[in-house]
C-alpha cells in the first residue's frame, strides 16, 4: 500500500523535521520508560565517575517507541559525540572500516536496524566492540593476511524492532540491554501536552485525551496524529484545539477512539462481511483486500490482535465479539 498511513509507526521523510524539534534532549525531559530511563541514568553516571564510555548497549522493541531519541540523550548525557548510521547502509566492510576509523575516544556509534547487518560485517564489528581494534583481511588465497589497526574506544548503541533477527554472537556483545515497551496512555497525553507547547498550539484536556487513545501508545502516531488535528484546525477555527474540532478531524481523516484506520476496519468487515467473521486463511484475506500477505500480517494483524479484534487459530483468523461490538455488526451465526 503506497498511501500514507497516518496510524503506521514506521518513520516517512515528513515525520523527520518535526520530530528532530520534538525529540527532548535531557533524560530528565524523556517521558514514560521510567525503569529504563533509571538504569540508563545509572549507567552513563557510573562510566562519567570512571571516565570511560558507555557500555556497548542494544535498545530492541516496536518502531516510534523512542530508541533513537534515547540513543541522542545518552549522547548528549555523556557529553559525547554521536554518528548515526543503519544496517541497511553498511554495504560492505569498508563503509564500516571508515565509519570506525574516523570516530574519536568517547563517540557513540549508533546503528539503527542492526539486525539488517551482513554477517561478514558483523564479524567485523566484534573485535571492534570487544578490543577495540579493526582486522582488516588483505589480498585473497594463501597470501592473504590480516591487518590490525587500534581503534578509539568508542561506544555501540544499536537499536532493532526484530531482535531474534539479532545473531546470538553480536547480541551476546552488548553489556546493557533494554526493552522499549508501548506507553501508558497517561504517559502519551504528557507528551502530546509537551509537543503541543512546542508546536505553539493551544490544546484543551480533553482533546489530549482524544489524541492519545488513537495514538496505539506510540509516541511517533501521537506526534503525527497532534500535527494533523492542528492542521485542521488551523483551517477550519482558529488554531485552537478543542473537543470538537479534534473529533471533527478524526473523521475527517478516518481514524477510530481505538486508533483503527479505513484499512484496518476494511479487513475486518472483509472477514465479517464474506467470510462470516471466520475463520480465514491469511492468503484469502490478503488476496480479498489486495494487501500484501506479509503487510497484513507483519503491518496490519499485531494491532488488532493486541485490542483482541482478531484470533488466530489452526484454520485461520477469526474477527471477535469485541470486533463485532466496536463495528456496530451483528454475528449471523
Amino acid at each position: 500500500m503506497e498511501e500514507e498511513r497516518l496510524v503506521d509507526p514506521t518513520e516517512s521523510n515528513d515525520d523527520k523535521p518535526t520530530e528532530n524539534a520534538l525529540r527532548p534532549k535531557k533524560i530528565e525531559d524523556y517521558i514514560g520508560q521510567d525503569k529504563i530511563k533509571e538504569n540508563i541514568n545509572i549507567t552513563v553516571q557510573a562510566a562519567q565517575k570512571r571516565g570511560e564510555p558507555i557500555e556497548h548497549m542494544l535498545l530492541y522493541g516496536a518502531p516510534g517507541l523512542g530508541k533513537t531519541t534515547l540513543a541522542h540523550i545518552i549522547a548528549n548525557e555523556m557529553g559525547a559525540n554521536i554518528r548515526v548510521t543503519s544496517g541497511p547502509a553498511i554495504e560492505k566492510s569498508g563503509d564500516l572500516a571508515a565509519i570506525l576509523t574516523n570516530l574519536s575516544d568517547g563517540d557513540i556509534l549508533f546503528i539503527d536496524e542492526i539486525h539488517r547487518l551482513h554477517k561478514t560485517i558483523e564479524e567485523i564489528l566484534y573485535p571492534a566492540m570487544e578490543d577495540n581494534v579493526l582486522d582488516i583481511i588483505i589480498g585473497k588465497g594463501p597470501s592473504a593476511r590480516t591487518l590490525r589497526i587500534d581503534l578509539p574506544k568508542i561506544s555501540i548503541i544499536g537499536a532493532t524492532t526484530k531482535v531474534s533477527l539479532l545473531s546470538a554472537p553480536l547480541r551476546d556483545r552488548f553489556g546493557v540491554i533494554h526493552h522499549l515497551n508501548f506507553y501508558e496512555h497517561a504517559d502519551i497525553e504528557k507528551i502530546i501536552k509537551r509537543n503541543s507547547g512546542i508546536l505553539n498550539t493551544s490544546l484543551d484536556e480533553s482533546s489530549a485525551i482524544e489524541i492519545a487513545r488513537r495514538s496505539r501508545r506510540t509516541p511517533r502516531i501521537a506526534n503525527r496524529l497532534l500535527k494533523r488535528v492542528r492542521d485542521y484546525c488551523e483551517v477550519k477555527s482558529d488554531g485552537t484545539i478543542n473537543k470538537e474540532n479534534c473529533f471533527s478531524a478524526f473523521e475527517m481523516l478516518e481514524v477510530d477512539e481505538h486508533g483503527l484506520d479505513w484499512i484496518d476496519r476494511k479487513i475486518l468487515e472483509t472477514i465479517i462481511d464474506k467470510f462470516d467473521g471466520g475463520p480465514v486463511g491469511l492468503n484469502t484475506i490478503a488476496a480479498t483486500t489486495g494487501e500484501d500477505v506479509s503487510t497484513v500480517e507483519d503491518v496490519y494483524e499485531p494491532y488488532l490482535m493486541q485490542l483482541g479484534f482478531i484470533d488466530r487459530s489452526p484454520r485461520g483468523r477469526i474477527v471477535t465479539d469485541i470486533a463485532y461490538r466496536h463495528l456496530g455488526k451483528k454475528r449471523l451465526k
